[in-house]
């Protein structure tokens, strides 16, 4: 299934505030029941069993509402691991009222040098032509300490099957139209593990792994905890 860049209207300037709320909410349902809340707790957990660790900083970058990562920030503090949270997103119409949260560009972020441990972000990687996306993973790269965090979809013919499948799932046109957009521009995890290598502050490795409903999740290490 070849890959194809088809424009997501949520990423558009198009949507009404209530019709942009209508489609996060399906994204956060989906977050939850398939996959993705699960696929960002797995990451930071393998990030905590290497590292020893058992606290993290944490920039959550297109975070959207910031449900998975506090959903996950809830799930870890179970198992002794506390994340301290800022959200990150191109528009303050998609982040919550409330809590530490920034409206930039995801291509340029505004921070100095390693000034998060983790730099994560759900369902944004496959948003992102492959220079850009290389672009992000150095950035992302370059304000991290330990690792960059990239929890995205896996195209696939039947992955695309479920989403139509799952429109009586979703509330909202958007969502439907972004859903199947969502799986026809999505990276498979070798041409992830490519691009990422390819930025401009190259990891010095990066794990792929698999998760539930073509989810995958990648960690790109910094070099002093690959060594």
């Amino acid at each position: 299934m070849k890959r194809v860049d088809i424009p997501e209207l949520l990423d558009s300037d198009a949507c009404s505030p209530a019709d942009v709320q209508t489609s996060l909410r399906d994204i956060s349902r989906i977050n939850r029941w398939f996959g993705g809340v699960a696929t960002t707790q797995a990451l930071i957990e393998q990030v905590a069993r290497v590292t020893g660790l058992r606290r993290f900083s944490l920039l959550e970058v297109a975070a959207g509402t910031g449900e998975v990562s506090h959903i996950v920030r809830e799930k870890l503090a179970r198992r002794g691991i506390a994340l301290d949270i800022t959200l990150l997103d191109r528009a303050w119409s998609h982040l919550p009222k409330r809590g530490c949260a920034i409206v930039a560009d995801a291509l340029a972020l505004p921070f100095r040098d390693a000034a998060f441990d983790l730099v994560s972000c759900n369902l944004f990687a496959h948003h992102l032509e492959p220079d850009a996306l290389a672009q992000f993973a150095g950035e992302a790269s370059r304000v991290s300490r330990r690792a960059v965090l990239i929890n995205d979809l896996v195209r696939h013919p039947l992955h695309l099957a479920l989403v139509y499948a799952g429109f009586p799932l979703m509330r909202s046109t958007i969502s439907r139209a972004d859903g199947v957009a969502s799986v026809r521009r999505a990276y498979v995890p070798e041409e992830l593990q490519r691009i990422i290598s390819s930025g401009g502050h190259p990891a010095a490795r990066v794990a792929i792994s698999r998760h539930f409903l073509f989810r995958m999740g990648a960690v790109a290490w910094k070099r002093a905890i690959a060594d």
